[in-house]
């Protein structure tokens, strides 16, 4: 389940454009590797949005920009679903950003991440770190956060 886009959009920025060689040497194609990063704010709620892969520092550094701007946040949830690879320095930026919070104060969670980065977090003995809600607990936050912030207004 992917959240409505209702605050700032980071924009979908190129990180890195490579080629692939077939044993001939000859250029076989080139792709564009992307992360999209969304940030939507409720009150003392922080959804960051993710969208892409994330195999690269460049796309690491995004993310973790992303997050760290959050310090008015009670709450930062990294919604997931649409990351599509996540490597070694994805998973490690996701480590320091749990950690990163919880010195703060800051509860962390990841929101319905896809299979990939499941599977990397598993892989990486990193998975038993990180709290996953529900989608019934996300609703719940997000109902919580609305009306908190509706209060404020």
């Amino acid at each position: 389940m992917a959240m409505t886009h209702l605050a700032q959009n980071t924009g979908m920025v190129p990180l890195v454009l490579y080629s692939t060689q077939n044993r001939a040497g000859q250029n076989q194609a080139w792709e564009e590797v992307m992360l999209n990063v969304t940030v939507e704010n409720i009150g003392e709620l922080a959804v960051v949005e993710c969208e892409g892969r994330i195999v690269q520092s460049e796309a690491a550094f995004k993310l973790r920009d992303a997050v760290t701007s959050q310090t008015e946040a009670r709450i930062v949830v990294v919604e997931l679903s649409e990351v599509h690879a996540i490597e070694g320095g994805g998973l490690g930026m996701l480590v320091f950003l749990q950690r990163w919070a919880r010195n703060r104060n800051i509860r962390f969670l990841l929101f319905n991440p896809s299979e990939s980065v499941r599977n990397g977090l598993k892989r990486a003995r990193s998975i038993s770190e990180f709290y996953f809600p529900s989608i019934d607990e996300m609703m719940a936050l997000l109902a919580y956060a609305s009306s908190r912030y509706a209060l404020a207004a």
